[in-house]
């Protein structure tokens, strides 16, 4: 089959163990997604051209927000591409087709041929541990990495996910931005919106509402919202092109 629903109990199978025999392109959308109605069609139809050659794995962010973490997904549709169970290339946004038919050939010729970095094997049993939903497990060893290696930005991004998880387990999604909809000056309904976004794929949305947060407020709420947002900012990294915006406009509204 060359097009397949992932979820996080298929993900071993579907996703890592598919990839070590040939690529598998992953599909990160939503169903309130536009831009994904538009990517989403086109994957399908080269993945049935592809006949075999590559499998598309699709999944639901809404449905699946560990996995979205596990990948940094920041926005939606976000495109993946394993190859040997590591991976190799990425994309955000809808692309023409003729670029993403490129994009797919490249996948290909690209072989078993990983360009990301070495596995540590440290992170990758946190990783596990995080996926598995051992928060506690996760945590501690997280926390282990940095006590040894205090700049592993994916240590310390892996344990602000588990912040992050902790703070939405019990959390209706719908009711927190409802709540945080009907009180926009209230600091706590708004972070916890925030939160909710981002494990929606939804981070550049999470991230303005913070930043209009920090604006409005002053003294005590003002500081836990600035300290809310740069913990965001940790999840997806220093790197990512959103958080580098956002820490512009963070700096705006303080100063």
């Amino acid at each position: 089959m060359s097009i397949v629903d992932v979820t996080e109990a298929t993900f071993q199978s579907e996703v890592l163990d598919r990839s070590l025999q040939t690529p598998v392109v992953i599909d990160f959308w939503a169903e309130w997604c536009g831009p994904c109605k538009q990517l989403s069609p086109v994957l399908e139809k080269l993945a049935i051209e592809g006949n075999g050659a590559w499998t598309l794995a699709k999944i639901d962010v809404d449905a699946n927000p560990r996995l979205a973490q596990m990948f940094r997904v920041q926005g939606i549709p976000m495109v993946f591409a394993v190859v040997g169970g590591q991976p190799v290339d990425a994309f955000t946004g809808v692309i023409p087709e003729t670029q993403l038919r490129q994009w797919i050939d490249a996948v290909l010729k690209a072989g078993g041929v990983a360009v990301a970095p070495t596995a540590d094997p440290r992170l990758e049993s946190a990783d596990d541990a995080l996926m598995a939903g051992d928060l506690d497990g996760a945590e501690q060893a997280y926390r282990k990495i940095l006590a040894e290696s205090p700049a592993d930005v994916a240590a310390e991004a892996g344990l602000a996910q588990v912040g992050l998880l902790r703070r939405v387990r019990d959390v209706d999604p719908a009711k927190a931005l409802a709540d945080a909809a009907a009180a926009p000056d209230d600091v706590a309904a708004q972070t916890l919106a925030a939160d909710v976004e981002v494990l929606s794929g939804r981070a550049e949305d999470a991230y303005k509402r913070l930043v209009e947060t920090v604006r409005r407020s002053s003294g005590a709420d003002r500081e836990t919202a600035r300290q809310h947002l740069v913990s965001l900012f940790t999840v997806a990294g220093p790197d990512d092109p959103a958080v580098v915006a956002a820490r512009r406009q963070l700096a705006s509204a303080l100063f």
